[in-house]
């Protein structure tokens, strides 16, 4: 997914968190499962994916994505949960 508005790219990490989740936690139980695990790298690369997409558009969600080099503004943006829903 390309061009998406910020309120779809939070909602697009959410959902493949929520995967990555529910796959780490049957992995924990079936560590064996190889198409579980496909899974898993196929959640987490879309997650990363999201992550980078939603800094470089925004700003970081998580330390991997920061980019203290341009200026550390990690404190001065609102949390996800403080924007207001349009």
């Amino acid at each position: 997914m390309q061009n998406r508005s910020q309120e779809q790219l939070l909602y697009w990490i959410d959902m493949v968190s929520m995967m990555l989740v529910d796959l780490t936690e049957y992995l924990d139980t079936h560590p064996f499962d190889e198409a579980a695990m496909d899974h898993f790298n196929h959640y987490q690369s879309l997650y990363q994916k999201a992550l980078k997409e939603y800094a470089e558009a925004y700003e970081p969600l998580t330390l991997s994505t920061a980019h203290p080099e341009n200026m550390w503004t990690w404190g001065l943006s609102k949390n996800p949960w403080e924007r207001s829903a349009n």
